[in-house]
């Protein structure tokens, strides 16, 4: 049974580049997280994973951002290993789960690092609670205004792949079939949201990040977004798209450096 998963109880891993971690499984209000957290530092990292993936797709990012912080990464429910919630989680609702998190574990404020569906989390997570964030990190931010339905979505990240590399490609398949059979209702409480509707409440300082080819996220888009962050910096690399920070982690780990004053 491929979809039948069972959170880990605490255990120790290897995190990238050989730095020891903790992998264990928090629950709230019915909905269970799986969390890796490894490093150490002033400053902490919460990783937030796009829709279909899972916390592994920032190994590469949380290599090249060693030594500069704590690390935390989270299988949100329903991704990766953590199972799945009897009723799918909204973004304010995910947001409200990991500020639990959070609390529980007197973490914070941290700065929040979201990929594609997961910066709508962040920005939730900024607004709802923002004595739990010192700032916010949109890799690819979704989703556009004017296409928030699937099949444009979906036509939109197939256009993207056809110029990703094979392991990006080989990631996202594993991630996506780790997600289960509720991806279609995952991807309706994605589309639900208005991101813009937040973007204007969160305080923090905010950074968004976009690969240069990136079909999901045009740069007009983005633009619209960092502007609505009160005037966030915009960081575009080069010859990469949705999933830049897996092909081409180095660039977005100095983006962030720079914008966390390194």
């Amino acid at each position: 049974m491929p979809f039948a998963r069972r959170p880990p109880a605490d255990t120790s891993v290897v995190a990238p580049h050989g730095v020891p971690a903790i992998v264990r499984s928090f629950s709230h209000a019915g909905a269970t997280l799986v969390v890796e957290s490894f490093g150490r530092g002033a400053r902490t990292f919460l990783f937030l994973h796009g829709i279909g993936m899972g916390r592994l797709a920032f190994r590469g990012l949380a290599g090249h951002l060693r030594g500069r912080g704590r690390f935390i990464a989270v299988d949100l429910p329903g991704y990766g290993a953590a199972p799945e919630p009897p009723r799918i989680l909204t973004m304010a609702r995910t947001a409200d789960l990991l500020a639990a998190l959070l609390r529980d574990g007197g973490e914070g404020p941290v700065t929040v690092v979201g990929h594609s569906m997961g910066t709508q989390v962040a920005v939730e997570l900024a607004a709802r609670h923002p004595a739990l964030v010192d700032g916010v990190v949109l890799l690819a931010p979704t989703v556009t205004r004017t296409e928030r339905t699937a099949a444009r979505q979906i036509l939109r990240l197939a256009h993207d792949l056809a110029i990703e590399s094979p392991r990006v490609i080989l990631v996202g398949a594993i991630e996506y079939l780790r997600a289960g059979p509720h991806i279609h209702g995952k991807f309706r409480a994605m589309l639900a949201h208005h991101p813009e509707d937040v973007y204007p409440r969160v305080s923090q300082p905010a950074l968004v990040i976009r690969g240069g080819s990136d079909r999901v996220c045009p740069q007009w888009w983005c633009a619209e977004v960092a502007a609505a962050l009160h005037g966030a910096d915009l960081v575009e690399v080069d010859h990469h798209g949705h999933e830049t920070m897996i092909r081409d982690s180095a660039s977005s780990a100095a983006a962030i450096l720079a914008f966390t004053g390194g």
